[in-house]
């Protein structure tokens, strides 16, 4: 898929929704000088042209008791099995994410499990009985510095922000 080249206003209106989704359409349009209809016409065409995903709430794994996050390296038997193994993780309910990557793993997925327990029992019961999965390497994450969505560049927005954070 090629690049969707995103005009001033454009970038202006995913701006704000990165900073929060949840901000009105009416209030993006004040902040953009457009109207709220012009703001909702941007919006579908980005989500049309796969530039915006919908939107979600972010769960707090920890405050749901799912303290232990991982990431697992997988071998697999064959480099052919990516999809089939790819199918199959989708229903491991820890496995919150799959990547094909490259290095010594085919595949890396990102866990969360409640403890050290509940990881063995995830590994052993139900990653490592995929057919197609040769060898699995394990990395416990001690710490996430931080998470975001991509940069969405608009250094008029940014300057804003800083001048009335500032006063």
């Amino acid at each position: 898929m090629s690049g969707f080249l995103l005009d001033e206003t454009d970038q202006k209106i995913l701006f704000h929704l990165v900073c929060n989704a949840r901000t009105p359409f009416l209030e993006i349009a004040r902040e953009c000088g457009v109207s709220g209809a012009v703001v909702h016409q941007r919006v579908k065409k980005m989500e049309d042209a796969g530039v915006i995903a919908g939107s979600q709430f972010i769960v707090k794994p920890e405050i749901l008791g799912y303290n232990v996050c991982a990431f697992i390296g997988i071998q697999l038997t064959e480099p052919g099995k990516y999809n089939e193994v790819a199918i199959k993780l989708t229903h491991v309910p820890e496995v919150v994410e799959c990547h094909y990557v490259t290095g010594d793993y085919a595949v890396m997925i990102k866990v969360f499990c409640r403890d050290n327990n509940h990881l063995l029992s995830a590994l052993a019961e139900k990653i490592h009985t995929i057919s197609g999965i040769e060898k699995t390497y394990t990395f416990l994450s001690l710490d996430r510095a931080f998470e975001r969505q991509i940069y969405v560049k608009d250094e008029s927005i940014l300057k804003q922000l800083i001048t009335v954070n500032n006063e």
